[in-house]
């Protein structure tokens, strides 16, 4: 199984940033990977909110797998999408 390098949220939220912006995906920039590459910022609230939805598996997804490494699996890319605070 392939592992990406790119956090969940970051992922998520290209993905709802393309299926605006880009044509290919009902947008209507015909190029749009810079546009995109700009915009994810602006989506990544709505990532987060897919990722809070996700927590909790459907019973098909719970039967193929265990719930408790899914829901832990989620917490995590919900955690790695909030930015480090440092306190001085």
């Amino acid at each position: 199984m392939d592992v990406s390098t790119t956090p969940v949220a970051e992922r998520v939220a290209r993905v709802l940033a393309g299926q605006r912006i880009s044509c290919n995906a009902g947008g209507d920039a015909e190029s749009a990977s810079r546009l995109i590459d700009d915009a994810w910022p602006d989506y990544l609230p709505d990532a987060l909110a897919v990722l809070k939805t996700l927590r909790e598996p459907d019973r098909a997804m719970a039967a193929a797998g265990d719930p408790a490494v899914w829901e832990a699996m989620i917490l995590a890319g919900i955690k790695g999408a909030k930015p480090v605070t440092v306190v001085l």
